[in-house]
């Protein structure tokens, strides 16, 4: 593990790296569950496919800890992005997700994620509990002004009240949330390539 952090990047998974929303309807329709109209733009999944929250996180933590787990796909154009950060410019990524505890959804994680964006991308992978705040996972990098991409406002704003410069990644769900001073919405890994390099392509 490097001592020198001026080449990392701090990420979600689930809507930053990979489009876990996608998966996720896909398996609720397969198990009989009809997402609400306009359930694109609640990030409550207990209001979009009309269930009660407790149920909607019994089925969450069950879809996370499944096989689908490996196979996820990307989130639009992230692999591209993520390999030119690493590969040209040469950045490492350290991923904090809140997946599950159960160690073989970890594993599927780090498999889904090598498989995607090569082996070296992604040094460390921090799986905590599904839904878990990420208070103490982040607290490590406090005041270091690393970049913190996240698409959960609120996960987002705690990186940045932490010091960290926190890019949130566009969704239906997130879209008209106001961001504090100083934090980036982006819509996809070309703007985040573009931000963190200073380069315009």
């Amino acid at each position: 593990m490097r001592k020198d952090l001026n080449k990392v990047i701090l990420t979600d998974a689930d809507g930053v790296l990979l489009n876990w929303e996608y998966a996720f309807t896909c398996w609720m329709q397969q198990h009989g569950y009809t997402q609400v109209e306009g359930g694109n733009v609640m990030y409550n999944i207990g209001e979009r496919f009309n269930i009660s929250n407790n149920q909607g996180h019994k089925l969450i933590k069950q879809f996370n800890e499944s096989a689908a787990m490996g196979f996820l796909p990307a989130l639009r154009d992230a692999v591209y992005y993520v390999k030119r950060l690493h590969e040209e410019h040469g950045y490492v990524f350290r991923c904090i997700t809140s997946l599950s505890l159960d160690e073989n959804a970890g594993q599927l994680r780090m498999m889904n994620l090598e498989k995607l964006f090569g082996k070296t991308a992604f040094e460390e992978l921090v799986c905590l509990d599904t839904g878990a705040a990420k208070d103490d996972a982040l607290a490590p990098y406090k005041d270091t002004g690393l970049y913190w991409v996240e698409d959960k406002l609120e996960n987002a704003v705690l990186g940045h009240n932490l010091g960290l410069s926190a890019i949130l990644i566009e969704h239906g769900f997130n879209m008209h949330d106001t961001l504090p001073d100083g934090m980036t919405k982006v819509v996809n890994w070309k703007e985040i390539y573009n931000h963190i390099t200073g380069e315009n392509i």
